[in-house]
């Protein structure tokens, strides 16, 4: 199945969105609507909707089906994918990974979460996984070329 392609930055709103408390069925609705207002428990610090819907529009994102059918974002930055991964699994790079110069590493996950991730993960970066006790997965990221 062919992910549709959204950009880092649709990704990350979309997180946040769900992050702060949003359902997928408030999410759905809200990005069916394309009111804004209803992103406002989401709206907070650096996230903010106001661009989400003209941005989509323009560069032909289709965001129900991201949320219906998931995503694959079409560029990561580093700073963008610490972002996204702090959005979408709740942790910390304070805590639960480091972040080098092009590289994500000391990231644990489910086999879940790493299914995800790969779904997720722009082909601009590389995924390494080492198994761990537990049933996490030790996992790496690099920028390709990097490795």
């Amino acid at each position: 199945m062919q992910l549709t392609k959204i950009s880092q930055n649709s990704a990350i709103l979309l997180e946040h969105a769900k992050n702060s408390g949003m359902s997928s069925a408030e999410l759905l609705d809200a990005v069916r609507s394309r009111e804004v207002e209803r992103f406002g428990k989401a709206q907070t610090g650096h996230f903010h909707y106001d661009e989400l819907f003209s941005y989509a529009r323009e560069h032909g994102e289709d965001l129900e089906k991201a949320i219906q059918e998931g995503y694959r974002i079409t560029f990561n930055t580093r700073n963008g994918l610490k972002i996204w991964l702090e959005e979408a699994f709740g942790i910390s790079s304070e805590s639960d990974f480091r972040v080098g110069e092009g590289i994500i590493d000391q990231l644990q996950l489910t086999e879940e979460q790493l299914g995800r991730l790969k779904d997720a993960l722009a082909v601009n970066w590389t995924v390494q996984e080492e198994p761990l006790t537990g049933g996490k997965i030790q996992v790496k990221l690099t920028v390709r070329g990097l490795q």
